[in-house]
């Protein structure tokens, strides 16, 4: 059997803290910020943590994460 692949476009929007949580980035920071206030904009910089029910998914994408 072949070597399963790491799914490229998930491991440059996903990564994996030191307890082992998976960490993804706010998205709406890119455009249309006119509109945003500073909090807000200040807010959608920072990483998050992904959702319970979502991790499973990702971590399936990134076979080989450490």
């Amino acid at each position: 059997m072949p070597k399963m692949k790491t799914h490229r476009g998930a491991a440059k929007r996903f990564r994996k803290t030191g307890t082992g949580k998976i960490v993804r980035m706010h998205s709406g920071a890119r455009h249309m910020l006119e509109g945003k206030s500073p909090k807000q904009k200040a807010r959608l910089g920072k990483s998050a943590i992904m959702a319970k029910g979502d991790v499973k998914r990702i971590k399936s994408l990134l076979v080989y994460m450490k």
